[in-house]
């Protein structure tokens, strides 16, 4: 969606909302970060907490309620990934090939080849 910004939340009708992405310093563009970073910062909380909870014997109730809240922060982190990668012009679709494999093309693509000059010291 060239020109258009994901929100990070959806609209009246459970939608995703868009605003036009022509302006990043505007009042909802702004909003919209806040969001995002507020979503981000949870994610990284609840991981804190959750990981130490790995190990111990939870009843089912309380594994319920972590992998619940666990799974609304990956949707928000997604959803940030998404509609950044929507920003910078990433393709929607995953690339070919490993992760190592799509990391070496880019790095290879994204560093120049430099030569040491011959010469004896």
């Amino acid at each position: 969606m060239t020109g258009l910004r994901r929100l990070p939340f959806n609209g009246p009708e459970g939608k995703p909302a868009y605003i036009p992405s022509n302006n990043p310093d505007g009042p909802l563009s702004l909003f919209a970060d806040s969001i995002e970073a507020q979503q981000l910062e949870v994610g990284a909380t609840l991981l804190a907490l959750v990981r130490p909870l790995l190990d111990a014997t939870l009843t089912a109730d309380e594994a319920m309620y972590m992998l619940r809240r666990t799974a609304e922060c990956l949707r928000d982190a997604l959803d940030v990934a998404e509609s950044r990668g929507q920003r910078m012009g990433l393709p929607d679709q995953a690339l070919p090939g490993t992760a190592d494999e799509v990391l070496s093309q880019a790095l290879k693509r994204s560093f120049i080849d430099v030569q040491p000059e011959s010469g004896g010291v």
